[in-house]
């Protein structure tokens, strides 16, 4: 245990000694991240690569450490083919954050380096075991996709939780701590512990000049690193677990970040924006939309995550007898909580499902499948009119016009005299046809209170304009007598 303190601290005097010497260098170098008015809400410019001085510190601590005549220092330089198997990956991710910082990478360059360090853990033993508690039979079809949705996952949740100052850091310091104790209540601690206590210190060092207000950055260098080790962490930590449910315990250790990262690539999902665009829907904005200060907004994630933290550590416990209704109630008050942000994408996608809106459209489209189909079997323009006229009532229109070139004029009511509605009550589209039929067009008319009819509008012009007018110069064609 001592040994384990003896590693944080002087992890946590190193990173506090190299941290102001990198920033005021890059101060003078000018590679600083400047404020931009929008997500980007800091005053002045301020240097970011503060995965520099982290890791710099986890290496300088663990090298001394490695020479002291502690009873840890022997069990480390017993643990050296765990600590080479880790280093090639996570340098790795450290050069790329560190490139992204200087340069601006793609968001498929990052991803494409990140699968390469997660590949590399996956062949060298660090790995997804099991699964609900049961050990995985095909661990290449199984085992290797799981691990790298994992490291690579939690690399870029803590990435997408760097928006404030001192949030991914300080979540960062909690999920670590956490997974350091985990490891020493199960009994096993030792070697895990001796890969977290020097990131622990590193980021409690750090956090003394990324708090609010900054005066460093973490980066993605300091963020993804971060993020990446954590999931190695985990996955060490899980496959010591001696019990389904302390299977799940470094997913609510790591809780906080991830559940970000769902809920931003959903709302961006059902947005229909790129999944990497950054925008100002995270937790921590809603947060300060809600009227919190960006201080109190950290201070409130950091309660929260040692909420997680908590509740990640009682079921790694094997004799805590309630672990279930735990994990039942961490995830009802997430949900909750979830909901009290009030994120618009989510509140819309629940009323169209419940609505049954995505039963009509469903219904809409096997309409318009038909329809096609009928009027591609049609075989004079009287049966295509009346095929349509068939259609467009299934769908809810209730009148419609056609008019073709030459004069040729179509018109009808869709329902029984008693339902059709003035004209001044509908709303109408008109559906110009294409060349040689460009002087043509189709008129559909609804009732505004007619249910959502807008949501397949697209599908019935992308239809009608594509199969009537083709339909239209057939027929005139077989029409026109051979000369």
């Amino acid at each position: 245990m001592f040994s384990l303190f003896f590693l944080a601290g002087l992890s946590f005097f190193i990173c506090l000694f190299l941290t102001p010497l990198v920033r005021n260098s890059l101060n003078r170098a000018g590679v600083l991240d400047r404020p931009d008015g929008g997500r980007k809400f800091h005053e002045r410019p301020i240097p970011r690569l503060g995965g520099v001085p982290i890791m710099a510190s986890m290496a300088l601590s663990l090298a001394i450490f490695s020479q002291v005549p502690f009873p840890g220092a022997d069990l480390f330089r017993n643990q050296w083919p765990l600590l080479l198997r880790l280093l090639p990956a996570a340098g790795l991710v450290f050069l790329v954050g560190v490139t992204d910082d200087l340069f601006s990478l793609r968001p498929w360059q990052k991803l494409a380096a990140e699968a390469v360090a997660a590949s590399w853990l996956y062949w060298m033993g660090i790995r997804i075991h099991h699964l609900f508690g049961s050990t995985i039979a095909d661990p290449h079809w199984i085992s290797y996709p799981l691990t790298l949705l994992w490291l690579v996952g939690c690399a870029n949740a803590f990435n997408l939780i760097d928006g404030m100052d001192g949030l991914a850091s300080g979540v960062g310091f909690f999920a670590t701590c956490t997974m350091l104790i985990g490891a020493l209540l199960q009994g096993w601690g030792q070697v895990l512990g001796i890969l977290t206590a020097p990131l622990a210190g590193a980021l409690l060092g750090f956090l003394r000049f990324n708090f609010n207000p900054a005066s460093m950055f973490l980066g993605d260098s300091g963020s993804l690193i971060i993020g990446f080790l954590l999931g190695a962490y985990g996955i060490l930590w899980s496959q010591k677990a001696v019990t389904l449910l302390s299977v799940t315990a470094p997913l609510m250790a790591l809780a906080f970040p991830i559940l970000e990262a769902a809920i931003s690539v959903a709302r961006r999902f059902l947005r229909g924006d790129p999944i990497f665009r950054a925008d100002r829907g995270h937790i921590h904005h809603r947060l300060m939309d809600l009227g919190f200060t960006p201080r109190h907004t950290v201070l409130l994630l950091y309660g929260i995550s040692g909420v997680f933290a908590v509740i990640s550590l009682l079921t790694a416990i094997p004799q805590f007898r309630y672990s279930a209704t735990v994990i039942i109630l961490f995830c009802a008050v997430s949900w909750m909580g979830v909901q009290h942000l009030g994120y618009a994408e989510f509140s819309e996608a629940r009323k169209i499902i419940l609505s049954g809106t995505v039963r009509q459209l469903i219904a809409s489209q096997t309409k318009l499948r038909s329809y096609r189909h009928a009027l591609e079997r049609a075989r004079s323009i009287p049966e295509c009119w009346l095929v349509t006229v068939e259609a467009m009532s299934e769908l809810g229109f209730d009148h419609m016009e056609l008019v073709l070139p030459g004069g040729q004029r179509f018109d009808a009511w869709l329902h029984d005299g008693s339902e059709n509605p003035s004209r001044a009550d509908c709303w109408t589209i008109k559906i110009p046809f294409q060349a040689p039929l460009a002087d043509g067009w189709l008129e559909l008319s609804r009732h505004v209170d007619r249910g959502e009819g807008y949501l397949m509008l697209h599908d019935v012009v992308e239809t009608v304009r594509e199969v009537f007018p083709r339909k239209v110069m057939e027929q005139q064609q077989l029409s026109t007598p051979a000369a």
